[in-house]
């Protein structure tokens, strides 16, 4: 097939013409010829399109003798010869059976009843049709195929992408579970390591490699929203946000009931089905409260009718489990963890609730292997001797002997097979003992305990956390007052406000806390301090006090107002210039939030859980804290709160240090201390305090010696950590991407100005090639390169290979025609004149489930072959990059008519390059397979092994890689090289 645009020759109703800027249209009929317009016919597409007849963006389908065509009617023929009358062309052919025989049967068809449902796809039918497209575009075509081949080998997929701190234990931890098939583990970073970050990175990784579609998230119904904008602004995900409103608008309702109160038969509620579309399958990605589905029976009905491939649920300490009770919220979460594939709990606190509770959300990950409360109690008591050895072996791998020493094998020998203990003898006479002692240490931690569903990092093991310094603040009050006070119950002591409010109305204008709150802010006019309070109450009393009496730049957070007033009351903090100097929460503000760019914090009142006052102090003292946290905590001289205060700070240390014991320590001495903090019995406190202290920091000693240990050493590998972080930072440093992208943007027509260094701002232009280009709003982006600046500055998008904006580019290139054929000319002095080259590129096409992800397995998808007129591969000689410097554009009408030329040597010379590139397949196949089969192989022998030792190895885990390896195989088994482009070259 040929097309022409015949500069002499005028339109004529009935010809078959083609739009070159709409090809899917198919083939066009010249239907009117007057006032210097011409207008088209497209009967496939049931359009009409009217041109300027001078200038007209379409080309005349010629069909050549040999070639296949098509009748309205169904009837196909092979072209004999080709008749032109009176400007329309006549179509003599021989007839194809149903069989697709030829037959002897003769047909004419003249052009204007050709079948009109014709696409121009395959660079062949396009080059041969004239669609010719600028040789900038095929290089840019190039280009796309090869930067989305290198960058799915590379070992930070999916990890480039989100706007992150490069922090290696959150990226080794993401790297470690998001290659997993359907991961289930128990996210249990101390406050302020980022589980949100961990988590959102193992979704996006999982995401852009195909092995999660449908993920929903369930959170505490205060931090809905946070986790909505995280999702969107850190890593690009569009999570759809299900309220009973949002639900109600899903089914088309105009009037919804009021939500159904939980009711003890929590399971027969939840079998009932709705009748009406499922909100839940709406969209990919949902995010609802937790109490949205404990409170709503028909919605958490939907939620487990719908399928998922990954579930987050945040803030999993308020799971709360026993073998006597088993919490609303647990059964809820429980239910949905049998129905989704994977499974990721988040909670700083992993034994807030006690080790039941903890043993409870392991239970979650792995009903089949957490099933006996008392066999895990004696498990975890064992981790002491094998965190002796693991000790001793980390004191060792600093050695240069040559030897294991006999004490370490035999230890070792309690926990690893003769076979791995050889292995490690040989390993440590070959190299050293260290090297040896690494090894050994590895394959502990890998065989033994929970670390392969439970990742913790703790303070002590991440650098670039802040100080924490305490500023107790002693209020007097009158002997009556205090008396008066100390008659109280001990939470209403703690909570004084509730004195004053008995006292007076308005209770704020006579407790003193109140009054020092004041002048603190006004001291510290140009900080940022939050206060955190228990009662929703008290934090609205006083942010409408510090505001109306004080005249305070003030903004309140509590569970009163609705999710969108406590954004903008985040975000109003949150502003450095014109925003509120104190944001006062209450204690919903302790969870969630965080406010690094703070570093004041106001207690105005304490809570009697020792984590729950880590979570408050974890609001500000975070990774990405820049100055010492400054913690305030005003209280009555002689009162519970100054008791309270004592113990947290001078048993516990807890204000000052991060305390992962405090519940456990609070728990040893209620029954004493609650008494004690109300009594005035001062002989009595003392000896509490002393027992304290000595009880906390026995308790500590036991966590280095235990489990906590082993856990902060399975849970960041520094050396496979620093290969992500080396990887990563490199990626950030290399300019390919921006030059791409201004290719990229060149070539789409859109517009593009620097906006201050390291960005610029791009938006649509009035000439853009595609009405709507993927990622790119109508009010344009402004977008950096840089990760820092990105941190920075929220405004900005950060552009990364795994962006949406250069994901969607690369697609609009690479799965459509954009630049798959070309014609430009050549003058380089060794090449005679009047020749043609032909550039064709290939790749290797494995149609496969998306989870499969074989294309990490094909290193050399994409072929080219550049040959001469003699047939000669010149693709060593002429690199790409160099032959684009050399080439030179030709207008469209003149390559058209060149092509129609030169069609019959084109065809014996695609022939060659095809000839070329075929032997080269089952190479490229083979290659892959063999790659595929080793690295499945090699973590199937793994597992296998692992699974003898460590029961914490799921069957379905060995059982998936079995299934992967096989069905790899047989996809690859017919993967085919497929022609993607054809660029000719003609010597001048």
């Amino acid at each position: 097939m040929s097309k022409s645009q015949f500069v002499s020759q005028a339109f004529t109703i009935g010809q078959r013409w083609i739009s070159e800027a709409e090809a899917e249209l198919g083939l066009g009929i010249v239907l009117d010829i007057a006032n210097r317009r011409l207008t088209l016919s497209f009967p496939a597409a049931g359009e009409r399109r009217t041109y300027a007849m001078d200038n007209a963006p379409v080309s005349r389908v010629v069909y050549q003798v040999g070639e296949k065509v098509r009748h309205q009617d169904g009837t196909s023929v092979k072209i004999t010869r080709v008749i032109e009358q009176q400007g329309c062309l006549l179509y003599h052919g021989l007839v194809f059976d149903k069989d697709k025989n030829l037959t002897k049967e003769e047909l004419a068809i003249p052009e204007f009843e050709l079948d009109s449902f014709v696409q121009f796809s395959t660079p062949r039918d396009r080059l041969f049709a004239g669609q010719i497209d600028k040789h900038t575009h095929f290089t840019l075509r190039y280009k796309t195929l090869n930067y989305l081949n290198q960058h799915r080998q590379s070992n930070i997929f999916g990890l480039a992408g989100p706007r992150v701190q490069l922090l290696p234990h959150q990226l080794y931890i993401a790297n470690e579970v998001a290659q997993r098939h359907a991961p289930r583990v128990l996210l249990a970073d101390e406050v302020g390591l980022g589980k949100t970050i961990e988590a959102g990175l193992v979704l996006h990784q999982q995401l852009i490699s195909g092995r999660v579609k449908r993920a929903l998230i369930v959170v505490p119904n205060s931090l809905q929203h946070q986790w909505l904008v995280e999702m969107l602004r850190r890593f690009n995900l569009a999570f759809t946000l299900l309220d009973e409103k949002r639900c109600q608008a899903i089914e088309g309702l105009d009037s919804f009931e009021e939500s159904i109160d939980f009711i003890d038969d929590f399971t027969d509620e939840f079998e009932r089905e709705s009748t009406s579309d499922n909100p839940f399958e709406s969209a990919q990605l949902i995010l609802c409260s937790l109490d949205f589905l404990t409170k709503n029976p028909e919605r958490y009905a939907q939620a487990l009718q719908a399928s998922w491939d990954l579930l987050l649920v945040d803030e999993a300490h308020h799971l709360q489990w026993s073998e006597q009770k088993v919490s609303v919220a647990y059964q809820c979460i429980e239910g949905l963890a049998k129905v989704a594939k994977g499974l990721l709990l988040l909670t700083a606190t992993p034994e807030q609730l006690g080790l039941e509770s903890h043993f409870a959300r392991l239970r979650l990950l792995d009903p089949d292997r957490y099933y006996d409360l008392e066999k895990f109690i004696v498990e975890q008591k064992s981790y002491a001797p094998l965190n002796d050895l693991v000790q001793a072996l980390l004191a060792a791998h600093v050695e240069e002997a040559k030897a294991l020493p006999a004490n370490l094998v035999k230890q070792l020998a309690d926990y690893l097979p003769k076979e791995t203990i050889s292995e490690l003898t040989g390993l440590a006479e070959q190299t050293c003992l260290g090297q040896a002692a690494d090894k050994a240490i590895s394959y502990l931690l890998d065989r033994h305990g929970t670390g392969r569903v439970l990742f913790r990092n703790t303070r002590n093991s991440v650098a670039g956390f802040p100080d924490r310094m305490l500023h107790q603040h002693s209020l007097d009050l009158t002997a009556e007052q205090l008396a008066e006070i100390r008659k109280l119950p001990l939470e209403k002591q703690l909570r004084a406000e509730t004195f004053w409010q008995a006292q007076e109305n308005d209770w704020w204008l006579h407790d003193p806390r109140v009054n020092w709150l004041s002048d603190l802010l006004k001291q510290n006019r140009r900080k940022k301090v939050l206060v955190i309070c228990a009662s929703a109450d008290t934090a609205q009393t006083l942010e409408d006090y510090l505001r109306l009496r004080r005249g305070l730049l003030t903004a309140v957070f509590h569970e009163g107002l609705n999710l969108i007033e406590r954004d903008r009351a985040a975000a109003y903090f949150a502003d450095m210039e014109e925003g509120a100097q104190v944001l006062i929460c209450s204690e919903i503000g302790s969870e969630g939030r965080n406010f690094q760019f703070a570093q004041d914090l106001v207690l105005f009142d304490l809570p009697l859980n020792p984590d729950l006052l880590e979570q408050r102090i974890g609001r500000l003292d975070r990774i990405g804290q820049t100055a010492t946290v400054n913690i305030h905590t005003p209280f009555y001289v002689g009162s519970a709160q100054e008791k309270l205060i004592r113990w947290y700070h001078e048993g516990l240390n807890a204000f000052e240090k991060t305390c992962a014991i405090g519940q456990n320590v609070y728990i040893q001495y209620a029954d004493n201390l609650l008494p004690i903090l109300v009594e005035d019995d001062e002989a009595a406190f003392a000896d509490l305090l002393q027992k304290t202290q000595t009880y906390a920091a026995d308790l500590v000693a036991q966590l280095q010696k235990g489990r906590d240990r082993l856990l902060e050493l399975n849970s960041c590998k520094p050396a496979q950590a620093a290969v992500l972080v080396d990887a990563l930072a490199e990626k950030d440093e290399d300019k390919s991407l921006i030059n791409y992208l201004d290719a990229v943007f060149d070539a789409f027509g859109i517009d593009s100005e620097k906006h201050s260094e390291h960005s610029q701002v791009i938006h649509p232009s009035d000439h853009m090639r595609v009405e709507e280009f993927p990622g790119l709003p109508e009010s344009g982006l402004t977008i950096t390169y840089q990760r820092q600046q990105a941190l920075s500055r929220e405004d900005m998008q950060f552009i990364t290979w795994e962006h949406p904006l250069v994901r969607g580019a690369q697609e609009l290139i690479a799965l459509t025609e954009f630049g798959n054929t070309a014609f430009c000319t050549l003058k380089l002095p060794p090449l005679k004149p009047g020749n043609l080259m032909l550039e064709a590129l290939y790749v290797l096409h494995c149609p496969a489930p998306a989870e499969l992800q074989l294309f990490r397995h094909m290193p050399q998808s994409l072929l080219r072959v550049l040959l001469d007129h003699n047939g000669k591969d010149l693709n060593a000689v002429l690199g790409i990059d160099q032959l684009g410097k050399l080439l030179q554009k030709v207008p469209r009408n003149n390559a058209q008519e060149l092509v129609r030329h030169a069609r019959p040597a084109l065809v014996e010379m695609l022939q060659k390059a095809e000839d070329k590139a075929k032997p080269q397949q089952a190479d490229l196949i083979a290659a892959a397979q063999q790659k595929v089969k080793e690295e499945i192989n090699t973590e199937l022998d793994r597992m296998k092994a692992l699974a003898k030792v460590n029961p914490n190895v799921r069957q379905s885990e060995i059982d998936y890689l079995q299934e992967r390896l096989a069905a790899s195989q047989h996809y690859l088994s017919q993967a085919k090289l497929r022609l993607d482009s054809l660029r000719v070259i003609m010597t001048v």
